[in-house]
């Protein structure tokens, strides 16, 4: 290829790239806050297609904030939302009419009369008919001024499922499976998520006069490719927004990283050749010409686009030997460094070199985070003599079925019976956990009681897992952040209390390696949350004496994998390694099999992680570096990234 493609040829809707989720919501928010305004001014009505889900939520909290401190009045609005489960009452947890009072309607001047959301509880002869009313009204309004979409990992819009085309109008529809996993979380397992609900009809969203679509996180990146730079096909209904005149997306870094722009900006413009990029672009062309790095030739770079790094830095072999001395330089069999005796010449100097044994914390945000992902790195920090810290930030007690509850409360009154200990409170728990998980509804909160056997559970199973690497429970903190202890996967904002938790726990053990999981595709955003607290507590730790020798490392491996061009310290694992990591993770048995939140990897834990790890060990291979069994991946924090997301 010798010469770069045209952007607008390759994305077909009109893209913008943020620093972060937050500003995108800012700028979205401003829009639709000068809408209002200006219709105010004209006499007429504002109206808005709102959409649910966690990518419109700080849009809508921009919004309070601007009714609160800025007088923005709602008076004159008029919004249809773009879909409900079907059926749901309105006070369900799940429900959309929930989730918007909860974070609009309640807090606005809006008349109750302006708020139109689908209704999940209408009798199912009636629904035709009452479809049919939703599209009128819209129509009879004037039609929808802005329309905000979130996108789903199969390309629907609304609940227009893969098939639905650009003539569809609202009305009741099958819900696709992998919808039904994704929501999963809501609803505490996928067989209790609806099958169907009631959404505005692509052609219905398509008619709105504007329509903004946004983006956020690694999981949406693939879709959101599709969406932009692929043909229109019902099998993705979002392309249809292609033939819309005045669409937007909206993205963080995250979700633009399958766009040809950001996956290859070479092949688009021109770009500054900063090691990071050339990295990723020798690592790619390697890829696509099936050689090692060292292998690539000055032909090579010229035939696939790569002429203006050729031009810059004279040959091939001058390119192709530093990208590999830096891969090279990545591969660390000592994580934490060696003890004196075991140093010899010419090992690459690490950072910290002269402290050993050193005081490393890992940071697990749920109880089984931590051997999923860096279990094999554990493993050999322990066998290598430093003094291992394992921090589980969350109990995870959400995540158990209810069975396995059952299973404990019974094994506890079983042995208080075997030994004449059974007392009427034993008693009295068991009768409680059996009666309320009988009459349990789906998606209904746990218990106190039953939340804390099921965090029993977690914890004992944490406990397990740490053993099998070589960490003992003397070393095992169990955090039990506060904005976790909601019981339900909606979780409290995070607060002063929990970053204490985490700054108290550093400046105890003085880490000098400090891990975090960087993951941040786990299905409720729980990862996000505790890393972002990770941060908060890092950067309050910043002058402290201690945090001037210490480094922060990002794990993954639980949802996703860092890509190779990114990995700064590649731990590799021996087949031992690999077989002891997997008996860790097998020790958290309420995992095992079937986890209550899949996420889209529908594999068990322990097929992720070893797949993952074979397959960066794979890459590393390929590209003609030494072959190893498997490779657990880090991406050292450098003080700034995340800190405003």
């Amino acid at each position: 290829m010798n010469q770069k493609q045209d952007l607008c040829q390759l994305e077909k809707l009109r893209c913008t790239i943020l620093a972060n989720s937050r500003e995108a919501s800012r700028l979205v928010a401003t829009e639709i806050a000068t809408l209002i305004q200006n219709r105010k001014a004209a006499g007429k009505p504002a109206v808005l297609g709102l959409a649910t889900g966690s990518t419109p939520t700080s849009i809508y909290a921009e919004l309070v904030r601007m009714h609160k401190e800025e007088g923005l009045s709602f008076a004159n609005v008029v919004t249809f939302n773009l879909d409900e489960y079907y059926p749901m009452q309105p006070e369900d947890h799940q429900s959309y009419m929930r989730f918007m009072k909860e974070h609009l309607f309640d807090h606005i001047d809006i008349k109750p009369e302006n708020v139109h959301v689908p209704d999940g509880t209408v009798a199912i002869e009636n629904i035709a008919d009452y479809c049919r009313d939703y599209e009128a009204q819209i129509a009879a309004i004037g039609g929808i001024d802005i329309q905000l979409l979130g996108i789903g990992r199969t390309g629907h819009i609304g609940f227009n499922e893969p098939g639905s085309d650009q003539s569809t109008r609202t009305r009741m529809i099958t819900l696709d499976s992998v919808t039904r996993i994704d929501a999963a979380s809501d609803f505490f397992g996928a067989e209790n998520v609806p099958r169907r609900a009631v959404t505005m009809g692509v052609g219905t969203i398509l008619d709105a006069k504007r329509i903004i679509i946004l983006a956020f996180g690694e999981n949406k990146s693939v879709i959101v490719a599709k969406t932009v730079e692929g043909e229109v096909t019902p099998a993705i209904p979002a392309t249809f927004l292609q033939r819309h005149a005045n669409t937007d997306v909206l993205l963080d870094a995250a979700a633009s990283a399958a766009l040809t722009r950001t996956r290859l900006p070479w092949l688009v413009s021109n770009v500054q050749w900063e090691p990071s990029i050339i990295r990723r672009a020798v690592i790619w062309l390697s890829d696509k010409m099936t050689k090692s790095i060292l292998k690539l030739t000055d032909s090579d770079y010229n035939e696939e686009g790569l002429q203006d790094l050729l031009a810059e830095y004279g040959s091939a072999y001058e390119i192709n030997l530093t990208v590999f001395r830096h891969l090279q330089s990545t591969i660390m069999g000592w994580p934490a460094g060696k003890p004196a005796h075991k140093k010899r010449p010419g090992d690459r100097p690490q950072p910290f070199d002269h402290i050993f044994p050193k005081q490393i914390l890992c940071f697990s945000p749920h109880p089984d985070d931590d051997v999923i992902s860096m279990g094999g790195t554990l493993i050999r920090l322990a066998a290598q003599g430093h003094d291992v810290h394992i921090a589980y930030q969350t109990s995870g007690n959400i995540a158990v079925f209810d069975d396995d509850a059952i299973r404990f409360t019974e094994f506890v009154s079983d042995y208080c019976a075997a030994f004449g200990l059974l007392s009427d409170r034993i008693q009295k728990l068991e009768d409680h956990v059996e009666e309320y998980l009988k009459n349990k509804q789906a998606g209904q909160i746990d218990s106190k009681e039953i939340q804390q056997i099921k965090g029993l559970i977690r914890r004992g199973e944490a406990r397990a897992g740490a053993r099998c690497c070589g960490v003992p429970n003397e070393k095992l903190h169990f955090l039990n952040m506060p904005f976790y202890e909601t019981g339900g996967v909606k979780k409290k904002p995070l607060g002063t209390d929990d970053i204490r938790i985490l700054v108290n726990l550093m400046r105890e053990l003085r880490p000098h390696q400090i891990y975090a999981a960087g993951d941040l595709s786990d299905p409720h955003g729980t990862h996000r949350t505790c890393l972002k607290a990770i941060i908060l507590a890092c950067d309050e730790c910043r002058n402290d004496e201690w945090f001037k020798e210490s480094e922060v490392w990002l794990y993954r491996g639980a949802w996703q994998e860092w890509p190779v061009h990114q990995v700064e310290m590649a731990v590799p694992l021996s087949p031992q390694e690999v077989k002891q990591k997997r008996n860790a993770i097998f020790k958290h048995e309420s995992q095992k099999d079937r986890a209550l939140f899949p996420g889209a990897d529908m594999r068990e834990f322990w097929q992720r992680a070893e797949s993952r790890n074979a397959d960066t060990a794979r890459k590393y291979d390929q590209l003609g570096l030494a072959e190893y069994e498997a490779i657990e991946g880090f991406v050292r924090w450098d003080g700034t990234w995340g800190l405003n997301d």
